[in-house]
């Protein structure tokens, strides 16, 4: 079933598939139900919304943004994997680091990875804290989000990441025009501007908005703030 959901859409949209990565999504899928029974992963659980929801949604990203070849890319808040994964078994030259907050969830990607045979950093922490990591701090090409907080907040998690030159893409629902026009002092603030902004249907009728920031200075060393604060007074 996810495998034909798969072909259909990609042949659709001009996106090479091959046999060996929809056989990967397909045994993520079991996984993602099979884990999903012990912890809370995701509240889709048949496998044609999974196919739809999580894994179309997650490399629609691939129609809109130019990632390239061996591109160093974060996943900020990637709760089950996602769109993390998904892009990387479509494109296995990406360089993988996968954060998020909770500890039980990288155990999963763990299990994840080492099923699909995939290589990629797991990371526990918070966005807020660790982007003050010179480790980390303006080190990807590509940070991306997906769920995770509205526009201005998720700006101030995700952009400190991201290097001069690079983008950071934000994967919001209808609303994320709006959201952009409450974000463009964040996004200037923060170091950035628009490059793209790309609205489309997914095969269930949802309307996906996909938002490419580019980075033209570095991010003030002020930034980011502690959670609270980027909560409850997001730069406007």
């Amino acid at each position: 079933m996810i495998t034909d959901i798969l072909n259909k859409w990609c042949a659709e949209n001009g996106i090479a598939v091959t046999a060996a990565q929809t056989a990967a999504f397909e045994k993520y899928a079991d996984l993602l139900i099979e884990w999903n029974q012990k912890m809370n992963l995701t509240a889709i659980t048949e496998k044609s919304e999974i196919a739809v929801k999580h894994f179309i949604d997650s490399i629609s990203l691939l129609k809109t943004v130019e990632i390239p070849e061996n591109s160093s890319l974060i996943d900020i808040g990637t709760g089950a994997g996602f769109p993390g994964i998904p892009l990387k078994i479509m494109r296995p030259d990406i360089e993988l680091t996968l954060l998020d907050s909770l500890n039980k969830r990288l155990l999963f990607l763990e299990e994840v990875c080492s099923e699909l045979n995939i290589k990629a950093a797991l990371i526990h922490g918070r966005a807020e804290e660790l982007s003050r990591d010179k480790k980390y701090r303006e080190s990807f090409d590509i940070a991306v989000s997906r769920a995770v907080a509205n526009l201005p907040a998720l700006c101030e998690y995700c952009i400190p990441y991201i290097k001069v030159g690079g983008s950071f893409a934000a994967m919001k629902g209808p609303d994320g025009k709006a959201e952009l026009e409450a974000a463009s002092n964040a996004v200037k603030i923060l170091g950035c501007t628009v490059a793209k902004v790309d609205t489309f249907p997914l095969p269930d009728n949802i309307s996906r908005t996909i938002i490419e920031l580019k980075k033209l200075s570095m991010t003030p060393p002020e930034y980011p703030r502690r959670s609270t604060k980027i909560n409850k007074n997001p730069i406007i």
